[in-house]
């Protein structure tokens, strides 16, 4: 199932506006008996909002996350400009027992260590990198650029 999870958060990732400010990505966090719980994309709402922080902010007040995973196309970001919390800490925060990602967020806007961090914190996390070229070709508009063009002063944002 966590093929077709992940395939669902890719999808929605291509929702994502473009803008060379931030990273196209997907979310969608599912419950321990397979339910679809929430989803999110970047920029749903805003153009800083994160697909997992879009994703956990749809949360039903009180809903049982016993056991959820969260799949997200790209890792998890540990570092955030334009919030108080970068998606691993709010990650930690929900209690989220287990993250999915297809690629690792590449050292553009930031330095990220999202499975690291996770981990340490006991979180299972699952990376299923044979699904990474799917999530790069859409991120084109930033890896296909001289690092030096995808600095984004004002902000970091995927």
């Amino acid at each position: 199932m966590d093929r077709h999870w992940l395939g669902a958060a890719i999808d929605l990732s291509r929702l994502s506006p473009p803008s060379p400010a931030h990273y196209a990505v997907g979310a969608v966090i599912v419950s321990a008996a397979g339910e679809v719980l929430a989803t999110g994309y970047t920029g749903e709402g805003d153009d800083h909002d994160h697909a997992e922080e879009v994703a956990l902010a749809k949360l039903a007040p009180g809903v049982d996350l016993t056991g959820a995973t969260i799949y997200s196309s790209l890792e998890p970001c540990t570092m955030r400009r334009s919030r108080p919390y970068p998606c691993t800490g709010l990650i930690l925060n929900f209690r989220i027992e287990r993250v999915v990602f297809a690629l690792r967020e590449p050292e553009i806007f930031a330095d990220c260590t999202g499975l690291e961090t996770l981990r340490a914190a006991g979180v299972d996390v699952v990376e299923m990198s044979a699904l990474g070229r799917e999530v790069a070709a859409i991120n084109a508009h930033i890896l296909g650029r001289p690092p030096a063009e995808n600095r984004c002063p004002a902000d970091v944002a995927r």
